[in-house]
């Protein structure tokens, strides 16, 4: 029954409000003094000016500053977003129907909210700019890598899509520019384990039974680079980074591997040349093969003084 109750608050900015439930017992009175407690990185006047203009919602509709606490129930507010520097890159949109949306995202946007990135992410954008407010993604693509990101348009149909994801039963292709070498022997795969800690930047690889694993083609090289075909059978965080750099040959424009390089949010120079190409599956719903491939090209391949710049 919980999970069939809706936001009292229409999205903003594509955004959904939140929703907090409160404890089963407490000191305070008012409603107002349980936010205040509870939100402590929100001015109690920023929560008096939410309450004065019915922006926080119970299950009965908007509180007033005087609505008693309530135990165990339901409260909606939307968060005050952080100043963004807007992603001047445009979003794609490779194939639209009725279940799913396939786009293609440019460097540096995020796929979902997250951290200083919320309305600059792939998702808030489509949601406001297509009218799709119940978007969500089917999968994700790192901030840095552009190319086919899919989404499931309706939240019925969510399950579906997510779980084909979940249980690789997509097929999954990427293009990758990187440096040329001779002596590195193509085609390969490339297995080994990789962990990621929480609150750690950076994915490494350690011992242990591989729990990771790419498919490494050379397509084409010229003037000392190549552009290579990346297949992975596995979907860990940063695989295709980590295991080109473990090759010798780390990607173009990666600030992570193999070594790390701080670099500002706002810098959109010298992108990740790495691309989510195709994707290819049987629809869960309806059967049918699909495959889709993205229309972007990496810049570093056909204009390398560009892309340097």
């Amino acid at each position: 029954m919980r999970r069939s109750l809706r936001s009292p608050l229409p999205q903003r900015h594509g955004l959904d409000a939140v929703r907090l439930r409160t404890p089963a017992d407490g000191p305070w009175t008012l409603m107002r003094d349980h936010l205040v407690e509870r939100l402590p990185r929100v001015a109690p006047e920023r929560i008096d000016e939410m309450l004065a203009r019915s922006e926080i919602a119970g299950v009965d509709g908007p509180l007033r500053p005087d609505s008693p606490f309530v135990p165990e129930t339901f409260v909606w507010l939307h968060r005050d977003l952080p100043d963004e520097t807007p992603v001047p890159f445009p979003i794609h949109v490779v194939h639209r129907d009725e279940h799913l949306l396939v786009v293609d995202k440019p460097h540096f946007l995020s796929t979902i909210p997250r951290g200083r990135h919320v309305v600059e992410t792939a998702l808030v954008r489509l949601r406001r700019d297509l009218d799709l407010p119940e978007l969500s993604p089917a999968h994700r693509l790192d901030r840095v890598t552009a190319g086919l990101l899919m989404f499931v348009v309706r939240r019925e149909d969510r399950g579906a899509y997510q779980t084909m994801f979940r249980d690789r039963r997509v097929a999954k292709t990427y293009e990758a520019i990187a440096p040329h070498d001779p002596a590195l022997l193509l085609p390969r795969t490339v297995t080994s384990r990789i962990v990621k800690e929480r609150g750690v930047i950076v994915a490494r690889e350690v011992d242990g039974p591989p729990n990771a694993e790419t498919y490494v083609e050379l397509l084409e090289h010229r003037d000392g680079l190549g552009r290579y075909r990346l297949t992975p059978a596995t979907g860990r965080t940063h695989q295709l980074r980590l295991h080109m750099a473990a090759l010798d040959v780390p990607i173009l424009g990666d600030h992570f591997y193999p070594e790390l390089h701080d670099k500002p949010l706002d810098d959109y120079t010298r992108p990740l040349q790495l691309l989510a190409r195709t994707l290819a599956f049987t629809d869960p719903l309806t059967g049918e093969n699909r495959r889709f491939t993205s229309t972007l090209a990496l810049q570093a391949w056909d204009d390398y003084a560009a892309w340097a710049l």
